[in-house]
């Protein structure tokens, strides 16, 4: 029996109905993906606690999933390719990042088609929502799923979640610690049940909280009558946490209370695996329910961060391999991922929350062995494994990753063994590291700010290279033509460094503090039935701290990455650009902030440079005038473009860009 049914709602044309090249116009369908599976069947045999979900009058599980595609009207007109855009958190970021257009959940006018790059290409884009514990609102894509039962009674755990406020006057927080994520309510609301605690930074022993100094509630707040103004009420409540002197910013509370009703989230694999392959082969039992995308030849799916991790889990797990063991994903392009996996196939599973960072997350059973491709020995457990290990239905694989990845998310483990010493990749492999860029680079950017951190957030310019290397990946899968060699740093060749090592080498820039390392991973342990899906121990036993070496890249003179893809402005740079982001006075002071690179410009003359006692040489020294900088970026855009790593239509936007100085990101005044 087909285990899903595909029911579309709506039908609207997209872009107002703009021709894309051979593609010709496109179409967007919305509609809802409906499952009912057998959880008897060896299909459904690894997602936990699937045996334990309600079950309809067949004795199947049903759930459902949010559906968007974007393809030709005259599918016969694409190129039969699936770019499977897995919602980072419910959103839809393809358009974005490919196409430059404009962030968007609700893609439909021709602003949302950006310069129209996966149109022109002919690719059907498809969203499907698979993470499960997301509320509606704001045009995110939702996937219900059943929640679990002992019998005829509620299953029940621990549950752990750290709240860090970054602005005073926050009182009542959802437990989930995110106001657009369903909380795992509290089986007791009693607050002598729980722990609540606060520390200053990580690695300090944690204060305990008072029980009398918060209860499980909700602030609401409104206008009273009879000119009452406003007024607000404490309402009981099993899904929220209220602290009566707020959260102090900065500070890290850690709430670990026993929770009930855990949802059965591993499901979010099934709809990935079950849909791509309907769309790719067809329906399998003969009811002939028609493919909406029409014929489909090769299928890709891209993640960014959160869902760059799914990406990885999805693979390592085992879900390439759909129930009559057919190859689903082609090609995947991993970006932003560092060395995670997932927490999602786990009972109680916290799949909004990020992976753990220097000051944030800390202790997320997402950051877990394997961490490469390739397959190594873990020197502290001495147990063998990688994420690529099913030759016959593994998929090529790019895996992109920015300076923030080795700063904050042990980006290193990807192409290192456990010891931190290189490891050759599969020959399927491609790793690209965006020397110098962040995290999150918007592709429309404006001027840079602080927020919470000491100095502008970085404002590398990349998008140019995912839309080179999509191509890249399709020639690969379709055609056998490799891709460009990877380009990563290496401990052989002295770019892939210590901590102490960069700070040797990082200038003296005036008025800049410098990070105390890279944040580092230990060995956890989460009880004995991690293994099965379940976390006995919250939080859980440090086996052995710092466990596994994280490296970063080595630096130039500038400061700037020495390896990797070095994007045209940080070929031709403007400023010192970093992966990493210090938290300002007030808000957590010295440690690295979350996702955050940082910009410090050169002086723009000379006498500038002189005057702050600058290291760097200064803008007028390096380009003389705007048009000596245009030509710089011109140049080392033709050079990207000659290694295949850029496309000859991104050549005119880089020298647009850099026309005024490359404003607003950067504010150079020489003229």
């Amino acid at each position: 029996m087909n285990p899903l049914r595909i029911r579309i709602d709506e039908r609207r044309l997209f872009a107002d109905g703009v021709q894309f090249a051979q593609a010709g116009a496109y179409e967007r369908l919305s509609g809802r993906v409906l499952f009912a599976v057998d959880p008897a069947a060896p299909a459904y045999a690894a997602v936990v606690d699937l045996d334990k979900a309600p079950r309809n009058r067949d004795g199947l599980v049903e759930f459902a999933a949010d559906l968007c595609v974007l393809k030709p009207v005259d599918s016969g007109c694409g190129n039969r390719r699936v770019l499977f855009g897995y919602g980072n958190r419910g959103n839809k970021r393809e358009l974005q990042f490919f196409n430059d257009a404009r962030a968007s959940n609700d893609p439909i006018a021709a602003a949302d088609a950006g310069n129209g790059f996966l149109m022109r290409r002919g690719y059907t884009v498809v969203w499907a929502a698979w993470e499960g514990d997301l509320l509606p609102g704001d045009g995110r894509m939702v996937l219900d799923v059943p929640i679990a039962r002992d019998g005829d009674r509620p299953l029940t755990g621990l549950v752990r979640t750290e709240f860090i406020a970054d602005a005073p006057g926050v009182r009542s927080m959802p437990l989930s610690g995110h106001s657009s994520t369903l909380s795992y309510p509290t089986v007791s609301m009693d607050t002598r049940d729980a722990s609540l605690t606060r520390r200053r930074y990580p690695g300090q022993a944690s204060e305990p909280v008072d029980p009398g100094a918060w209860c499980f509630a909700r602030l609401e707040a409104g206008m009273g009558l009879d000119g009452q103004g406003r007024q607000s009420a404490l309402v009981a409540s099993d899904s929220h946490v209220y602290l009566r002197g707020g959260f102090e910013p900065g500070w890290i509370h850690e709430l670990v209370y026993t929770a009930r009703d855990p949802r059965v989230m591993g499901l979010g694999h099934v709809v990935v695996r079950d849909l791509l392959s309907f769309l790719k082969y067809g329906d399998t039992d003969g009811a002939g329910q028609p493919s909406p995308v029409g014929q489909v030849e090769k299928v890709y799916a891209w993640g960014r961060s959160q869902t760059g991790r799914a990406l990885r889990d999805f693979v390592h797990g085992g879900w390439n391999v759909d129930a009559a063991g057919r190859r689903v994903l082609d090609g995947v392009f991993s970006h932003v991922a560092g060395a995670g996996l997932m927490w999602m196939n786990h009972r109680f599973a916290s799949v909004v929350c990020p992976a753990g960072q220097q000051y944030e997350a800390h202790h997320n059973c997402a950051d877990r062995f394997p961490f490469s491709y390739a397959r190594c020995t873990d020197h502290l457990t001495g147990r063998s494994d990688a994420i690529l290990k099913r030759p016959d239905t593994d998929p090529l694989v790019i895996h992109t990753q920015t300076a923030t990845e080795y700063w904050q998310r042990r980006g290193s483990l990807v192409h290192t063994d456990t010891r931190g010493n290189d490891l050759a990749q599969p020959e399927g492999v491609r790793l690209y590291f965006w020397s110098s860029s962040q995290h999150f680079a918007d592709p429309h950017m404006g001027q840079p700010t602080r927020g919470v951190c000491q100095q502008p957030a970085n404002v590398v310019s990349t998008s140019m290279l995912f839309r080179a290397l999509l191509d890249a990946l399709d020639a690969w899968a379709s055609r056998g033509v490799a891709p460009p060699p990877s380009r990563i740093p290496l401990r052989g060749d002295g770019t892939l460094v210590s901590a102490e090592a960069w700070r040797e080498r990082f200038p003296a820039i005036p008025g800049v503090a410098l990070p105390r390392g890279p944040s580092t991973l230990a060995l956890l342990d989460f009880g004995e039935r991690f293994e099965a899906g379940i976390l006995d121990r919250e939080p859980p036993r440090v086996v052995a701290a710092p466990g596994y070496p994280t490296l970063v890249p080595a630096v130039d003179e500038d400061g700037n990455d020495v390896a990797g893809v070095r994007a045209p402005m940080v070929q031709a740079p403007l400023a010192t650009y970093t992966g990493w982001s210090l938290r300002a006075r007030g808000f957590g002071h010295g440690a690295m902030f979350m996702f955050n690179g940082s910009t410090m410009p050169f002086a723009d003359t000379e006498a500038e440079r002189l005057m702050t006692g600058d290291p760097r040489r200064s803008v007028q020294a390096r380009y003389g005038t705007r048009e000596g900088y245009v030509r710089a970026i011109e140049a080392a855009a033709r050079t990207l473009v000659a290694d295949g790593l850029m496309l000859d239509e991104d050549l005119a936007r880089c020298v647009q860009a850099a026309a005024d100085w490359a404003a607003p990101r950067h504010d150079v005044r020489l003229d």
